[in-house]
């Protein structure tokens, strides 16, 4: 008895179609199985629902002056030139002299009435999603100790950075990206402790794009493309990887080499998901003329908020956007206060604005801010010194209540008189918008459980929407 053999394409395409269903399925269950492996990225649930799935953290280095941009003291201007009328902190950069007024005037805007100066007209019109905290304060009036305070919760030690923390928490959105990544970050004051895991595993650690001497149309993920086929590259990895865990297996855990083989892995996943991403050319020239690419003084921190934004549309947990180190005006305020303004103010509105349009403002936290800010007491006429016991951040989008100003400073600036907001409060919160809670968000190491806020911290619940 002969068998016909021959199938029409009609007929292959109806009797195999429930197989497709099938190899589907598998894929799902093979991407279910890698994430129930315990890869380190693998996305983990929260300790409760979050209102918040990814950061953006707009870095302003050097720190800007809240009595000159946010926090509005009439009677700093009234006072202009006289001796402060109480003891200035013991613990200062260098020498002040008398109050001095900002030169900027200031201005409510929104329903909410909010006031901001004239450095931030665009940043302003966005006041009704803004949340001010007005009494920050940390521990430390030096660069290095406060931008380390800022990123890792202690001025002193090593410790994990606030994203490297958060990817721990949570894993991260998209496999094929790295779950932290920090743009043009500053290689001085801490440098690359900023963004480090420190004793965390390694695939925590900030993945940089660029330093902050980096011109920003040169920032991008490096070595994602390459001479050699993917497949080639995958008998190669392979082979290596069977190395490293040839060597694993006869020498016992080894943080640094599992970390490595962690970013193998990830590079090459990223060769295929990277170049379009970094590729902005499919961006609208209304949507870069928004961002102010098409200007020479906002074109470099433009790029940088655009890309924030499509590495937050794709998935990345933890992204921070340096204006590096530009904000430390000891010395030519109204002109260099001005100048960095100039540069960020239209790049932040337009990120707000398209993160909104888009729906990402529903579940992405914007924080704008320095590491302390400036004295009211003036160095000269035309420059303060660091101020790190009271000054100025703003929070918005998820989970964060808009148009609001929390924390009051007293009527110079100088120390915070009601609801002050510590470094560690700022973390707790920042977790908690994250649906992580900061006292549960542990790691044991050197015979201890660290955790980001330490011993400290509190959940600033009054700005909670």
């Amino acid at each position: 008895m002969s068998i016909n053999c021959r199938i029409s394409r009609r007929d292959m395409l109806r009797d195999s179609s429930t197989g497709f269903g099938a190899l589907a399925l598998a894929g799902l269950l093979a991407d279910d199985a890698r994430s129930a492996s315990g890869g380190p990225l693998a996305p983990r649930q929260p300790h409760f629902r979050p209102k918040a799935s990814r950061v953006i953290f707009l870095f302003m280095h050097g720190g800007p002056s809240h009595v000159d941009t946010f926090d509005y003291k009439p009677l700093l201007m009234r006072d202009d030139g006289k001796p402060l009328p109480f003891a200035k902190p013991r613990i200062v950069s260098s020498p002040t002299d008398n109050l001095l007024a900002s030169p900027w005037k200031f201005r409510q805007y929104g329903q909410s009435g909010l006031w901001a100066s004239d450095l931030f007209p665009n940043v302003a019109k966005h006041a009704d999603k803004l949340c001010v905290i007005n009494a920050m304060h940390g521990s430390n009036s030096r660069h290095g100790g406060a931008l380390l305070e800022l990123h890792t919760g202690s001025d002193t030690f090593i410790r994990p950075s606030m994203g490297s923390w958060v990817t721990y928490g949570l894993g991260t959105e998209n496999r094929d990206m790295p779950g932290f990544v920090t743009l043009c970050p500053s290689l001085s004051h801490g440098g690359v402790n900023n963004w480090s895991s420190a004793f965390l595993p390694a695939a925590y650690q900030g993945t940089p794009l660029g330093t902050s001497s980096t011109p920003a149309d040169k920032v991008s993920i490096p070595f994602i493309s390459g001479a050699t086929t993917r497949t080639s590259q995958r008998k190669v990895i392979d082979f290596i990887q069977e190395l490293n865990q040839e060597k694993i297996n006869e020498a016992g855990h080894d943080p640094a080499l599992e970390g490595r083989i962690e970013s193998f892995e990830l590079a090459f996943r990223m060769q295929a998901a990277a170049p379009e991403l970094q590729d902005i050319s499919q961006e609208s020239e209304k949507t870069l003329s928004m961002y102010g690419l098409d200007r020479p003084e906002t074109r470099n921190f433009g790029r940088l908020c655009l890309m924030a934004r499509r590495f937050a549309e794709c998935g990345v947990r933890f992204i921070q956007v340096s204006h590096s180190y530009k904000w430390d005006q000891h010395g030519g305020l109204k002109k260099d206060h001005a100048k960095n303004a100039f540069e960020v103010d239209q790049p932040i509105a337009a990120l707000l604005a398209d993160l909104d349009r888009r729906g990402l403002l529903d579940d992405t936290l914007v924080l704008w801010g320095g590491e302390f800010g400036r004295t009211p007491a003036g160095q000269g006429r035309d420059g303060r010194d660091h101020h790190p016991h009271a000054f100025s951040m703003w929070m918005a989008g998820a989970g964060v209540k808009g148009g609001m100003v929390h924390g009051l400073t007293d009527d110079y600036g100088y120390y915070g008189v009601e609801d002050k907001t510590h470094f560690h409060d700022l973390h707790a919160t920042i977790l908690h918008l994250l649906g992580l809670d900061h006292k549960r968000l542990t790691y044991r190491h050197a015979g201890r459980d660290f955790r980001l806020t330490d011993v400290h911290g509190e959940v600033v619940r009054k700005i909670l929407a």
